[in-house]
């Protein structure tokens, strides 16, 4: 796997951050338990969180708050900073040390893409911007997804990284079946 599915997801979700006003900052959003501004400082730390991993660092789980300042220059310096760490020689080969267990970059970085993505929508779903993002990535991350997800990863919100499976409408685009296959209500 190369970079390029990140890459699309975080071009994805810029423009969709680029959308996000300071007064929407307090709005829910479809994770139930995170605010937009606490979803912004979410999808900007993951990035800073992937590259960190990538580059085979200790990483902290202490919060940050992005969201209090220029969180798209922040999400940039996040991009740029995943993006470089998945780049690096041998880094796609090399084993990565999660969280929940280990696994070989080539992997990782296509969980970042998927986050990176669906995060994407919950801001879009939020802030009443168009979920109807990149219908041609939103297809690759949903088989990928629908193979790799066991039942095991799904439960209530904030317990499991993943919801129990919602049926997306007749006729929803692509990336909202990815994001009701995900747990989200479309």
């Amino acid at each position: 796997m190369s970079t390029e599915p990140l890459q699309q997801a975080i071009t994805s979700t810029r423009a969709v951050l680029a959308g996000v006003s300071r007064d929407q900052l307090g709005s829910p959003t479809p994770c139930e338990s995170w605010t937009v501004a606490q979803l912004v400082d979410h999808v900007v730390g993951g990035l800073f969180f992937f590259a960190a991993i990538a580059h085979g660092e200790q990483v902290t789980r202490e919060p940050r708050s992005f969201s209090d300042g220029d969180f798209l220059a922040a999400f940039d310096e996040g991009s740029a900073a995943s993006i470089g760490a998945f780049s690096e020689d041998g880094a796609m080969e090399r084993v990565m040390h999660l969280p929940f267990g280990d696994l070989p970059g080539a992997a990782f970085v296509g969980i970042a893409a998927a986050d990176t993505f669906t995060h994407g929508w919950d801001l879009a779903k939020a802030t009443g911007q168009p979920t109807d993002l990149d219908p041609a990535l939103a297809g690759t991350l949903l088989a990928a997804s629908q193979q790799a997800i066991q039942p095991s990863f799904r439960g209530p919100d904030g317990k499991a990284p993943f919801g129990p499976e919602q049926q997306a409408p007749a006729g929803a685009s692509t990336a909202d079946q990815l994001a009701a296959f995900l747990g989200r209500s479309v």
